[in-house]
């Protein structure tokens, strides 16, 4: 499969490099023109056979909401754009409703995993439509970890879902580390 990920810092630069190993082809934008495989958002669009699937993993905010705007002014209808930030899932919907508005289909996903996840995979919980996350199946399978798919992937609801759990697991996360720290 064909992707772009737009964003390769410690976990987007990990997951292309990831997904490269599995087979995938991935053209990489980030505004760091050192790392970069292509010079824009546009070039990036223009590498990619129809219909495409862009990553943004980007830090979460004005930044992700940035670029899915400028997203939504360069794909075609038919294209997906998976999130897969620490976005508020409050974020979600409004990024989708662009989106949708142009035919252009959304998907969010938390991830976890951290700088490990290249060697071991990343754990991700995704929120969007039967029909999107069937398309990304292949993106989310090589980037989970080994195993049964259940114990590394799940679809969690619709739009919003997937960030979500995330920030449920991160609560989670955050306070066993605490629990841990006071102990």
């Amino acid at each position: 499969m064909h992707l772009g990920m737009v964003g390769l810092g410690r976990m987007g630069g990990n997951m292309a490099e990831r997904l490269r190993a599995a087979g995938h082809t991935v053209v990489g934008y980030d505004r760091d023109p050192e790392i970069s495989d292509v010079p824009s958002l546009e070039a990036l669009v223009e590498a990619l056979p129809a219909p495409r699937a862009v990553w943004v993993m980007v830090p979460a905010g004005e930044i992700t909401r940035a670029t899915v705007h400028q997203l939504g002014d360069v794909l075609e209808e038919g294209d997906i754009v998976i999130d897969g930030g620490n976005s508020r899932f409050s974020d979600d919907a409004p990024n989708a409703a662009l989106l949708a508005a142009k035919g252009i289909g959304y998907v969010d996903v938390g991830v976890s995993g951290g700088v490990w996840g290249r060697e071991s995979g990343y754990g991700m919980m995704a929120g969007g439509s039967e029909e999107n996350i069937a398309a990304l199946m292949p993106v989310f399978d090589a980037l989970r970890p080994d195993g049964p798919r259940d114990e590394g992937f799940v679809h969690a609801g619709s739009v919003g879902a997937g960030h979500y759990a995330k920030m449920v697991h991160n609560g989670i996360e955050y306070a066993m580390m605490q629990g841990f720290a006071e102990g």
